[in-house]
């Protein structure tokens, strides 16, 4: 199973640099400093109705960075066999998703804007949409 070699799973809740002043608030996405990868695609997610969850899969390869550019959303992730939930609340916090993470977007507000930076184009082969399936492969690289 040489492709479950490659599959790994990071995450990083990262603060980004913001610059302001009386008029206003700047945030800087920037290769090399506060995006670990070359951005290919980006996409937003708004207008998701209230108790709605989104999401649902992991990726084997694929490096994202979620950014709540307005409004707030949880972001519910399992990796590593640990499970957390992340707030994103503020435009100057990133959440840095690598690999095998299975993610949920839950609790939108109204006025919530995800923003999502990836490294790749869309590959549905990249996806894992089965959660049983995601919990056989990780098991599988947890052991080893």
């Amino acid at each position: 199973m040489e492709e479950a070699k490659k599959m790994v799973a990071k995450l990083e809740l990262v603060s980004l640099k913001e610059m302001g002043d009386d008029r206003g608030w700047l945030v800087v996405f920037e290769k090399g400093l506060n995006i670990p990868f070359d951005v290919k695609r980006c996409f937003f997610i708004y207008g998701t109705k209230e108790g709605l969850a989104r999401g649902f899969h992991a990726h084997k390869k694929s490096k994202q960075m979620l950014v709540s550019v307005s409004g707030s959303v949880e972001i519910h992730c399992e990796a590593n066999g640990k499970k957390e939930v992340y707030l994103l609340d503020a435009p100057n916090k990133g959440l840095f998703l690598e690999g095998m993470v299975w993610h949920t977007m839950e609790n939108f507000s109204s006025d919530c804007v995800l923003m999502v930076l990836a490294d790749d184009y869309y590959n549905e082969d990249d996806y894992i949409r089965n959660y049983d399936e995601f919990c056989a492969l990780t098991n599988k690289e947890n052991a080893k």
